[in-house]
């Protein structure tokens, strides 16, 4: 009876949350049935938000890139013709298989080419693999061939990388999403205008995302998703994130990266606008949230750190008064920067840890980051964490341990057949963190980057965040090398602020005057910047060594 009581509350809180962010809203009864028959054909993808808003709110405003804008009905009508040539495509190709039609590559920046071939490729049955614009031809390669691709969607601007591929990967059909020509034959547009007014039959079963791990160590994994946790997921982040239906967002996070990605399903579920350009522009970022009245901006921390370092003269000229909230994910991001972003343009930025495997995981409020700036916030509604020892056990409060996550968000398994560990249930993150007296996560860094230097453990993050706060510091880079004597030693890489000056000896002994001695690095080596991916995480095997 407990039990039965828990989950009427719990579905009660969903429906309230649901209401107030206005994705459950009033309608005429026969938009009602459109939408349950678009659930029917579709089934519940994260792109199934599309088909919806289409039937909500038709002639609403669905997205802005630098070729205009188009409306929901639009859309929906272009990604139905794309999924009717995609599938008529792949039903020709050798090997084909009725029951799974295969996975399509998707190689594009941010622009409704990428939008349309995701919607596209789940109404026609297949898998959408997202696939890094950052990629050298060996790893395109690598991943299309792992994850057995049929058909590559891709920027004119990639075509010697996708050249490469083909050479190695018999059949493989390429498809033009973004050319500055004219369209012709090879590209969505011309394979949209030929199916313009038809729809795919529907497949046995809804495609599926494939996202890629960040890879930044090595050797991006693929990731399995279809729903994403249903609508208890979404209330979970609209009760800590101040998300509306039916209002703008500016999406400069790349949609190719679980992140980026996930904000852009949500908005297709919200019917909320979507501006997006194909490159990311800090002081444009600001201009397209002030032209378009936009309540909120999806980011990566690297990004918000470059539009707060602007020139105060540049930051000046735009007021950002719509912009309820700034979220931002994928990787840790500088105390400084998220307050010195507040203090101008009020307390709006939300800070969330996620991961491909697992989802939103928790997020930390302004008031979290006020308090904390560091911090990854509490875990969000649904989730549950635990923070554990290598045997397993639950550590004290204050003690870093390895991240473990209890959620109804978690993946499907890696494509590769491989999963996550688990313990009781909860999924190891891969992560290593602490949560303090109020319950607020840290995230100390990567459990396979911790090192032992002279019998001690060290994690790299809080070396770094030590270097950050010197105030020559722009940003900092640490990592374990080999060392003869210690097993293993740090060794930091520093990129300095414009006109600022520090040596070797200046940092080494900042971070001795905060940190045990051995946690000093050994080796410091100044860049003019650190080494990213397009998801704006460091990418530390490319370091210098």
């Amino acid at each position: 009876m407990g039990s039965l009581v828990q989950r009427v509350r719990h579905l009660l809180w969903v429906v309230r949350v649901l209401v107030r962010a206005g994705m459950l809203a009033p309608m005429r009864p026969d938009k009602y049935l459109r939408q349950w028959a678009v659930i029917r054909r579709q089934g519940t993808t994260p792109m199934t938000g599309i088909g919806l808003s289409a039937v909500r709110l038709p002639h609403g405003t669905a997205l802005v890139d630098e070729r205009g804008t188009l409306t929901w009905a639009e859309l929906d009508a272009r990604s139905d013709a794309l999924a009717t040539g995609l599938a008529e495509l792949l039903d020709g190709a050798e090997g084909a298989d009725p029951g799974h039609p295969g996975t399509i590559g998707i190689l594009c920046r941010n622009h409704r080419g990428i939008v349309e071939a995701l919607a596209a490729s789940a109404r026609a049955g297949a898998d959408a693999l997202l696939l890094n614009t950052g990629f050298s031809a060996p790893q395109l390669c690598d991943v299309l061939a792992r994850e057995e691709a049929r058909v590559i969607v891709y920027d004119a601007e990639f075509a010697d990388l996708v050249e490469q591929a083909r050479q190695q990967i018999d059949e493989l059909v390429p498809l033009v999403a973004w050319t500055d020509d004219e369209p012709s034959e090879g590209t969505l547009e011309s394979l949209i205008e030929a199916n313009r007014g038809s729809r795919p039959s529907q497949p046995p079963t809804p495609g599926r995302i494939v996202l890629l791990t960040s890879g930044t160590t090595g050797t991006p994994k693929g990731a399995r998703r279809s729903g994403g946790g249903g609508a208890g997921a979404l209330a979970a982040m609209f009760d800590r994130i101040p998300w509306r239906a039916e209002r703008t967002v500016v999406v400069a996070a790349p949609m190719f990266h679980a992140w980026g990605f996930g904000q852009l399903a949500i908005a297709a579920t919200m019917a909320c606008t979507v501006v997006m350009r194909r490159r990311f522009d800090p002081e444009q970022t600001l201009a397209l949230v002030d032209e378009h009245a936009a309540t909120g901006l999806a980011v990566v921390p690297v990004m918000l750190e470059r539009i707060i370092d602007l020139p105060s003269e540049t930051l000046s000229r735009y007021s950002l008064q719509s912009l309820r909230f700034c979220t931002a994910s994928g990787s840790k991001m500088r105390p400084d920067a998220v307050t010195r972003f507040m203090d101008r343009f009020g307390d709006v930025v939300y800070n969330s840890y996620n991961a491909t495997e697992a989802g939103l995981i928790s997020t930390a409020t302004p008031a979290d980051l006020r308090a904390a700036p560091e911090t990854a916030g509490r875990p969000v509604a649904g989730t549950r964490l635990r923070i554990l020892d290598d045997d397993l056990h639950e550590v004290s409060t204050g003690e870093v341990g390895r991240i473990g996550v209890l959620s109804d968000s978690q993946f499907e398994g890696y494509t590769s057949g491989d999963s996550k560990d688990f313990h009781e249930d909860y999924m190891l993150s891969g992560d290593v963190g602490r949560l303090d007296d109020a319950g607020r996560l840290f995230v100390v860094g990567r459990d396979d980057e911790m090192i032992v230097s002279g019998g001690e453990n060290v994690y790299p993050l809080e070396v770094e965040e030590a270097l950050n706060e010197h105030p020559a510091v722009l940003e900092a880079a640490v990592v374990g090398v080999d060392d003869e004597s210690y097993g293993q030693r740090l060794a930091a890489y520093v990129v300095l602020k414009p006109g600022e000056q520090a040596t070797d000896d200046d940092l080494k002994q900042h971070v001795k005057s905060q940190l045990a001695g051995y946690k000093v690095p050994r080796d410091v080596t100044l860049l003019d910047e650190l080494p990213r991916n397009d998801s704006g995480k460091v990418m530390k095997r490319e370091l210098p060594t």
